[in-house]
């Protein structure tokens, strides 16, 4: 028989970024402690309000299962003293012992029957254990408790197979009885099992499951802003935030002033967003429209119109501050505030922005040319890069960092360009990031992120495990998505080495191990990059290890031509004639103390296929190595794709082990070879499989 186990946890509100882990967390606890007791549900159902948590398992057997243990004790004949301290460890007698035979002898043997608990009183000390550990990021004490919780305990209904489990936490005992919407419908009821639980719920104006309260939210924004021709500027990361902050959802819709609308419309949508948690809309053309969303926990008489009037006029208040520091921060101009980044620490052993400010204009200017960006244009955005920072609204919207200083720049008269890339020069800052393509825009970019890749190598503070302080993967990987994205063919050591140059801080590391290091660690955030795309790892390995090219566009053509010569039946089958080729001879050199890496002799070639396969891999090194001069490198992995069948040929019909030592050399020379051509454009060796 199984029954039905029911917890909710109801409190004052949680907050809505815990709440999804908390659910999981909750299911994982009780999970585990019913697994250690040999239970286990059939189905587990978590959920997540901003007043509860709520767990649902089916299932679950009414009671432990019995257990039958057998313990083997002294042998048979053993001393009384060994028999007598097995009886008294097991609290047992003579009579409760058998006898039975073993490969080893006779042995006195005991067993213990265990009949299983009740499920309910195993979930009693499972939820006793687990509640007063819970993990939650942070949480509190309230009035004379001890016991922590995310905010104050307002009860628990805690029910197996419709019986309550007797449970006691912070100073509020298990029952059957909940609540419904705080204000819509707060008288309690009580609870017989999920099902009258979740109806009950309903009608007391919650509903229970986040994922139906995202998606209403999503359907009523769509419908209220089609009904004025408009869209809802695509948030998921808001909309899963204001399904944690309602049980009972409704969309209403309200104007912004017109006052408002010349500001800009990243800082309408950020301070709407930030502050009030609204949803921004826009119109047919793209532009932010004069309306804004917001997601009420009430039903009200009028529809809402009342609530709707409240969050126009809270609106305005915060649009307010904004056009102030709108209108006050362009009374300076953007170049103005550059000497105030003097006083921003980038870092203490690395100096302050403002010299960081410098050293990327000096690097944006040196790597303009070689992208075909003007190198004037190129410093001076990276000069005023960073000059925002010192802006107001900056001060309070940090997320606008970059896309004020494009607006001030502009206001300022400063060139479009140049404006362009004071906004992208933090891009990409992730993989769904846009790429900056502008010349200019690419250079600034580039620099910042060269820049505090080297200072923060040359101080030793690089990323281990899963620390990363200072962003720095994210940085390696928007260097490998600027350049492989713009097809720059632009050798990154030597700017590495540049970036090094200009820090005037003592005691730096060298600057050819930071190039060094820069390099390898590009190319694991590379591998991180490709294997996104299907590439194994192994295959980025093997080119890797021929040449650490630090030119990016030209390393991945390299890759692209391995993987493509590796998806042909004939380099698949030529990878296993140089594994064995390899093997053969690996193990005859380390036999004769010898190497066999000089050419073959020609006339001591003896058979047809030795001949075919000595002229074939002088054929196909030759070619291989034009076509690599070349960088065409698909070419060269033809090349060597021609060699299959010789190979196979040879292995057919030469044994190469033979008598005549002379021969024996001559051969295993030949097998170096076949190693030798093909290790010229990969290391494939590195490959698995």
């Amino acid at each position: 028989m199984t029954g039905e186990f029911l917890l909710e946890l109801l409190s004052e509100e949680i907050p809505a970024r815990m709440q999804a882990r908390a659910a999981e967390d909750l299911a994982r606890l009780v999970a585990d402690g019913l697994a250690a007791q040999g239970l286990k549900p059939a189905e587990t159902r978590a959920f997540a309000t901003p007043r509860r948590l709520v767990l649902c398992l089916t299932g679950l057997p009414s009671a432990q299962p019995d257990v039958t243990e057998e313990r083997r004790g002294p042998k048979v004949g053993a001393p009384a003293q060994a028999l007598e301290g097995f009886l008294k460890a097991n609290g047992a007698a003579l009579a409760d012992l058998a006898e039975r035979d073993t490969p080893k002898g006779k042995f006195h043997f005991l067993d213990i029957h265990r009949t299983g608990r009740p499920t309910a009183a195993v979930l009693a000390d499972i939820l006793a254990e687990a509640l007063p550990r819970f993990p939650w990021p942070k949480s509190m004490r309230w009035g004379e408790r001890s016991e922590r919780w995310v905010r104050p305990l307002e009860g628990i209904l805690c029910l197996f197979e419709g019986q309550v489990v007797p449970l006691a936490f912070a100073g509020r005992e298990a029952g059957n009885v909940t609540k419904g919407h705080r204000f819509l419908a707060p008288d309690a009821f009580t609870v017989a099992d999920f099902a009258d639980y979740a109806a009950k719920l309903e009608a007391a104006k919650v509903m229970l499951d986040p994922v139906r309260r995202r998606d209403l939210i999503a359907a009523q924004a769509e419908s209220l802003a089609a009904a004025r021709g408009l869209a809802v500027l695509p948030d998921a990361g808001l909309l899963a935030e204001v399904a944690g902050l309602v049980e009972c959802p409704n969309v209403l819709i309200g104007r912004i002033d017109d006052a408002f609308m010349a500001v800009p419309r990243e800082v309408l949508s950020t301070s709407m967003r930030t502050h009030q948690k609204y949803f921004s809309l826009t119109d047919a053309s793209g532009a932010l429209a004069p309306f804004f969303l917001v997601v009420s926990n009430m039903e009200t008489a009028d529809a809402g119109a009342t609530i709707a009037a409240g969050n126009e006029r809270v609106l305005r208040a915060r649009l307010s501050d904004a056009r102030f520091f709108w209108d006050s921060d362009r009374a300076a101009t953007l170049e103005s505030r550059i000497p105030a980044l003097a006083d921003r620490i980038f870092h203490a052993a690395l100096g302050s922005v403002l010299d960081k400010a410098e050293r990327i204009a000096a690097l944006a200017a040196r790597i303009a040319p070689a992208i075909g960006a003007d190198a004037d244009k190129a410093a001076r955005a990276a000069r005023l890069a960073k000059a925002d920072l010192s802006t107001e609204m900056v001060g309070e919207f940090p997320e606008l960092q970059g896309v004020m200083g494009r607006y001030y720049a502009l206001h300022d008269g400063e060139d479009a360009t140049v404006a362009a890339a004071v906004a992208d020069h933090y891009a990409p800052q992730g993989p769904s990031d846009a790429c900056p393509s502008a010349p200019v825009s690419v250079a600034v970019a580039l620099a910042d992120k060269i820049d505090s890749l080297t200072g923060f190598f040359a101080i030793d503070e690089k990323p281990t495990g899963s620390r990363d302080p200072y962003a720095l993967r994210r940085a390696a990987l928007g260097i490998v998505r600027l350049v492989l994205e713009n097809r720059l063919r632009l050798p990154l050591k030597p700017l590495f080495a540049a970036a090094h140059g200009l820090y005037a801080v003592p005691g730096l590391r060298p600057a050819e191990t930071v190039a060094d290091e820069l390099i390898d660690f590009l190319a694991d955030r590379l591998k991180v990059h490709l294997r996104e795309q299907g590439v194994g790892h192994d295959v980025i390995a093997a080119v890797f290890a021929k040449d650490r090219d630090d030119d990016l566009v030209r390393f991945l053509a390299r890759v692209s031509a391995l993987r493509g010569f590796l998806e042909g039946e004939d380099g698949r089958n030529l990878v296993i004639a140089y594994r064995r080729a390899a093997n053969i001879v690996r193990i005859e050199e380390k036999k004769d103390g010898r190497s066999f890496a000089e050419a073959p002799v020609a006339a001591d070639l003896a058979t047809a296929e030795e001949t075919a396969l000595s002229a074939a891999l002088e054929t196909a090194i030759a070619e291989s190595a034009a076509k690599l001069a070349a960088e065409d490198f698909t070419a060269a992995m033809a090349a060597l794709a021609a060699l299959r069948a010789p190979v196979d040929a040879f292995f057919d019909k030469v044994t190469v082990n033979a008598d005549d030592p002379k021969l024996r050399s001559n051969r295993l020379r030949l097998l170096s070879r076949i190693g030798a051509a093909m290790e010229s454009v990969a290391d494939f060796s590195r490959l698995e499989g």
